[in-house]
């Protein structure tokens, strides 16, 4: 089965199990939208659900819309900064995030601009850190019914939450905020590191109800 997803920044857990479970081809010819995972990911702080958002040039044009592929990063705000150092703050104490930092930190060193192109990095790089090669397919052409692709383009919506049934695993702030579900994979990759994999492969998700 080949699945239609948006390519997104540090995806959500149960985006990058589907991506694991399946074939995927990258959705690359829709307009862009708020409030999605496009340009934001959320992790746990110490004081519980954090967004980090990845704030983009906004262009004038009909109804102020734009192609996903098409928006530029805008990195005169130095975003790129302040997202690694809560990256440290919140997970310098879990298990594995020294084992990935030399992995993760560069991606906040580069100068990129297409945000399109960043979060495939950022997928491609978590891919290596679990030793698995991400599918390169894009769309040609904007489908609006796939009939050949499982549509699974919903994933990126990050408003009404949809609860994917996604197993408990310890989190660093746990103790304190319970188990938060669904949080982006870099969670997943620093509290539990060479089982991430494993993890993933395991969860049974079910989209049809979402």
């Amino acid at each position: 089965m080949e699945l239609l997803i948006h390519p997104t920044y540090f995806p959500s857990i149960a985006t990058f199990a589907m991506l694991v479970q399946h074939e995927v081809v990258w959705e690359a010819h829709d307009n862009f939208q708020k409030q999605t995972y496009r340009n934001r990911c959320y992790i746990c702080t110490d004081k519980g659900k954090h967004m980090l958002n990845i704030p983009i040039q906004h262009v004038g044009g009909e109804e102020g819309r734009q192609k996903y592929v098409d928006v530029r990063m805008d990195n005169s705000y130095g975003w790129k900064k302040i997202h690694w150092r809560t990256l440290e703050t919140a997970y310098r104490t879990s298990p594995f995030f020294e084992f990935f930092e030399d992995d993760i930190k560069p991606l906040f060193e580069g100068e990129e601009e297409s945000l399109f192109d960043f979060n495939m990095k950022t997928i491609e790089i978590i891919g290596g850190c679990l030793g698995i090669e991400i599918p390169k397919e894009k769309t040609t052409s904007y489908d609006l019914e796939p009939s050949e692709l499982t549509d699974l383009r919903f994933l990126v919506n990050a408003k009404n939450e949809k609860d994917f049934g996604l197993e408990p695993y310890p989190q660093v702030f746990e103790e304190r905020h319970g188990f938060i579900a669904n949080l982006s994979i870099l969670d997943l990759l620093f509290n539990e590191g060479t089982q991430t994999l494993d993890y993933l492969k395991s969860q049974s998700i079910n989209t049809k109800d979402a």
